[in-house]
């Protein structure tokens, strides 16, 4: 069996199952995951090198100098005799990263773009200092990649304004795990608004708090449920209680997928009100989406990035202009005030993510990828400059 190294620096966070789910549906294809750290518990039975092994007391350091030298020495000791046929890195930073690895060892490297590796500004990727590699070696890697995967058509159209080979991009959803997650039984719903996002701008929290101070007042049993955690949480928290409704609006922090999973059972719709930030960060898709979508939940998504890709305006909820309260006060309110409505569009899309979405299709599609990659063997472009 071929094996594919899954790159990712922070590995296994609770915000990113979805790298997981999809390398744990290969099916002619071996995974082995590394990376500096372990930010969660792997799947079971899975095969890791975490930089943070080779020095247990000092966990940060190895991570931190391979973070300044992007060197690929320390990968290629862990490796020793394990074979690899591929590389498939997850976010443009660490395509970056992970250029020398595949060089050195002389396998294809595949990058996923997810969001931010594609929107952000170079000054906003110049200002933070875990970016500023990436934001320097982007055309390298533009350059000598051996695929670029976009998560959604929004960031492919994104990667090729930014100088990527077009003949070298392709959209390729992740999808969801439709035969994992169950569609809920309308008996479990409950006036429930959830929101499932890190706290942080791009997010357009702020935005859904501030609707709700007016939908919720318009339906007094309605509740607002927000999982994820980040920097605003406090601001987010103090803007709550402004509102007045602070006792019907929960902060959970981050949860585990399958505590999200039995919270999206229970709401009447999953609401992402993302914004374009002054940055120019912009939401790559949104898989929460998806998820609830899976589920049969409605969802109400800001017309911006690649979320109007998961949602069919209409007909699985509703696309709403960015940074706009009072339109998602008016969309979350009409799903509230109609029963009839939220079962049909939660309906409607289970059947569109199963028919688009399917975690196993796309998977089977990855590997196929991948099988093309390989049978071309194309000499690994290098950089003439």
């Amino acid at each position: 069996m071929r094996q594919v190294g899954l790159f990712r620096h922070n590995l296994f966070k609770l915000s990113e199952p979805f790298i997981a789910q999809q390398a744990e549906r290969l099916r002619r294809y071996q995974p082995l995951y590394l990376g500096r750290l372990r930010y969660g518990a792997p799947p079971p039975g899975a095969a890791v090198l975490a930089l943070e092994d080779l020095a247990p007391q000092m966990r940060l350091l190895p991570a931190a100098w391979h973070m300044l030298s992007a060197s690929p020495h320390p990968y290629i000791h862990m490796l020793e005799n394990r074979r690899l046929d591929l590389i498939h890195a997850h976010f443009g930073v660490e395509g970056v990263y992970a250029l020398p690895l595949a060089a050195r060892l002389g396998v294809p490297l595949v990058t996923t773009f997810h969001g931010f590796d594609a929107t952000l500004s170079p000054t906003g990727l110049l200002s933070n200092p875990a970016w500023m590699r990436y934001a320097l070696g982007r055309g390298r890697l533009a350059r000598q990649g051996g695929l670029f995967l976009a998560a959604s058509n929004f960031l492919r159209q994104k990667l090729l304004a930014l100088d990527f080979p077009a003949e070298r991009v392709l959209t390729h959803y992740i999808g969801v795990d439709t035969s994992a997650i169950v569609p809920r039984t309308p008996a479990r719903e409950e006036p429930t608004i959830l929101h499932v996002a890190r706290l942080e701008e791009v997010k357009g929290t702020e935005y859904l708090i501030r609707a709700f101070a007016q939908a919720g007042r318009q339906h007094p049993l309605a509740r607002l449920v927000i999982i994820g955690a980040g920097k605003l949480r406090e601001p987010l928290e103090r803007l709550a209680r402004e509102t007045g409704l602070a006792e019907r609006i929960s902060f959970l922090g981050a949860r585990p997928h399958a505590e999200v999973l039995g919270w999206m059972h229970r709401a009447a719709m999953l609401v992402l009100p993302s914004i374009k930030t002054h940055s120019g960060r912009e939401e790559g898709l949104g898989m929460v989406m998806l998820e609830a979508a899976a589920t049969g939940v409605p969802g109400i998504g800001s017309r911006v990035g690649g979320i109007p890709e998961g949602i069919a305006e209409g007909e699985t909820g509703f696309l709403v202009p960015e940074r706009d309260a009072d339109s998602l006060a008016t969309a979350m309110g009409m799903l509230l005030a109609n029963p009839t409505l939220r079962l049909r569009m939660g309906e409607a899309a289970r059947r569109r993510v199963e028919r688009q979405f399917d975690i196993t299709r796309q998977t089977a599609a990855l590997e196929e990828i991948y099988d093309g990659l390989l049978a071309a063997r194309p000499d690994i472009p290098r950089d003439k400059a």
